[in-house]
């Protein structure tokens, strides 16, 4: 569910797509694909960017994100045996409200031509403790 969620809300961002629809009817189609049964995200001061272009560089991520407030640290997560971008990365503010103008300022605009998704990260599990199945569902595609 979550994977057609993504990609719905993909489609709707792209270029072609959205400037067929009308900026109410775009609107009303992302409501409504995003779905009610989705929790409302815990604000941080730590942001999950997804959809990196695999040239995507820490400095760059840290670049276009510290036009919205102080970035304290940005990182690119890479492939160990290519170096390339795994596709994703996070970028830390210096506070919560800093955050939610760089989500507002970066999501869904393109970042080395491709469209990326900023976020409010989620917080990891305490080692040991069982994932929850909102991660097991994002982590196997179902």
């Amino acid at each position: 569910m979550a994977m057609r969620l993504g990609f719905a809300r993909r489609l709707l961002s792209t270029s072609s797509f959205a400037s067929q629809l009308s900026a109410p009817a775009a609107t009303a189609a992302a409501t409504a694909a995003a779905g009610s049964d989705k929790p409302a995200p815990i604000p941080s001061d730590t942001l999950f960017v997804s959809g990196l272009n695999k040239r995507t560089t820490t400095e760059k991520l840290h670049e276009s994100f510290s036009q919205f407030g102080q970035v304290v640290h940005a990182k690119v997560v890479t492939d160990r045996n290519s170096g390339y971008s795994k596709g994703f990365g996070f970028v830390k503010y210096a506070t919560i409200e800093d955050a939610g103008k760089g989500i507002e300022g970066m999501d869904a605009k393109f970042l080395d031509g491709w469209v990326i998704f900023a976020e409010y990260a989620r917080p990891r599990p305490p080692p040991g403790q069982a994932p929850t199945q909102d991660t097991f569902t994002r982590r196997s595609g179902y």
